[in-house]
C-alpha cells in the first residue's frame, strides 16, 4: 500500500514594485551616508580638537623649555621691570611727569629685551596667554590654514607689528575644530589681560574694545592704526601699542568676524 505524502507548494512572492525597490534602495544609501558624516563630524569637532591642542601644549612646552624658564613662570600681570605706554589717548591734559616716567621707565625695559628676529614662515616664536578664558597657546608667524591655524596655534598676520612694536600686533585663531584657541574670546571683557611671552620679554596688553561682527574682508581692523572700515565708529583713531584678536563669527560658519582689540600696558624683560 503506498502513502502518499502531500507536498505544499509554496508560491513566489511577488516582485516588490519598481518604486517600492527604489525607496528602499535610497534610505539604504540615505543611512549610509548620514553614518559617514556622523564619523566626519566627530573628527572634525573631537578629534583634531584633540589632536591640535596636544600638539599646541607641546610646542608650547617647547619654546618654553628653549627659552629657560618653567610653564609657569610669564603668568604674572606684567607690572614688573616694565612700565605702561602713551600711547596718545591721554591727550594734552597728561601730567608731563608722568609721561617723563613712563617714558623712562620703557625706554629701560626695551634697552634690556633686544629686539627678536624676523620669525620665519610657520616659525611659532611666542607664547599668548588670556587668563580669563584659560588660552596658553603658541603664537606663529603667518595665517595658513595648514601650516599655522590647522595646528591650534594663533597666527600672526604678516606686515603687523611684532609684540612690543608700535602699531599693531594682529592675530588669528580658529573659533571651532582644530584646537579653537579662539572659541570663547567673545567673552572678554574691557580689563581683561592679554600676554604675550617672547624669548626676550613678556607684554601684557589690556582689552578696552570689542567689535562683535564685521566683514571678513574688514582689513581696517588689522591696519597699524586700527579702525573699521565697514562699521563706522569701531577702532583707535591714533597711533599707538595696539594688539588685535580675529576669529570667525558666528560659531561653526566664516561669514564674519569677530574682533577683540587691546593696547599694550606693560613690557618686563626676561
Amino acid at each position: 500500500m503506498r502513502v502518499r505524502v502531500p507536498v505544499v507548494q509554496q508560491g513566489r512572492r511577488p516582485p516588490r514594485p519598481l518604486a517600492v525597490r527604489l525607496l528602499w534602495n535610497g534610505a539604504e544609501v540615505a543611512v549610509t551616508l548620514g553614518l559617514v558624516l556622523l564619523l566626519l563630524v566627530a573628527h572634525q569637532l573631537w578629534w583634531t580638537n584633540r589632536q591640535a591642542r596636544a600638539a599646541a601644549e607641546k610646542k608650547v612646552e617647547a619654546l618654553e623649555e628653549e627659552w629657560g624658564r618653567s610653564g609657569s613662570e610669564g603668568e604674572g600681570d606684567g607690572d614688573e621691570g616694565g612700565g605702561a605706554l602713551d600711547d596718545g589717548s591721554e591727550g594734552a591734559s597728561a601730567a608731563p611727569e608722568r609721561d617723563r616716567a613712563r617714558d623712562s621707565s620703557l625706554a629701560g625695559a626695551r634697552r634690556t629685551a633686544r629686539p627678536a628676529p624676523t620669525p620665519h614662515w610657520d616659525q611659532a616664536y611666542a607664547v599668548l596667554r588670556i587668563p580669563r578664558i584659560g588660552i596658553r597657546v603658541p603664537v606663529a608667524e603667518g595665517v595658513s590654514k595648514g601650516g599655522v591655524l590647522n595646528k591650534g596655534y594663533v597666527g600672526h598676520y604678516p606686515r603687523t607689528a611684532q609684540p612690543g612694536q608700535g602699531g599693531n600686533f594682529a592675530l588669528a585663531g580658529h573659533r571651532n575644530t582644530h584646537g579653537e584657541p579662539f572659541r570663547y574670546i567673545n567673552r572678554l571683557r574691557d580689563g581683561d589681560e592679554v600676554s604675550v611671552a617672547t624669548k626676550d620679554a613678556v607684554y601684557t596688553y589690556v582689552v578696552d574694545k570689542t567689535l562683535a561682527q564685521t566683514s571678513a574682508h574688514d582689513g581696517g581692523v588689522i591696519r597699524s592704526v586700527p579702525r573699521s572700515d565697514v562699521r563706522k565708529g569701531y577702532g583707535y583713531s591714533a597711533p599707538g601699542y595696539y594688539i588685535t584678536l580675529t576669529t570667525c563669527t558666528p560659531e561653526y560658519t566664516s561669514k564674519y568676524r569677530l574682533v577683540v582689540w587691546g593696547k599694550l600696558r606693560a613690557m618686563r624683560p626676561r
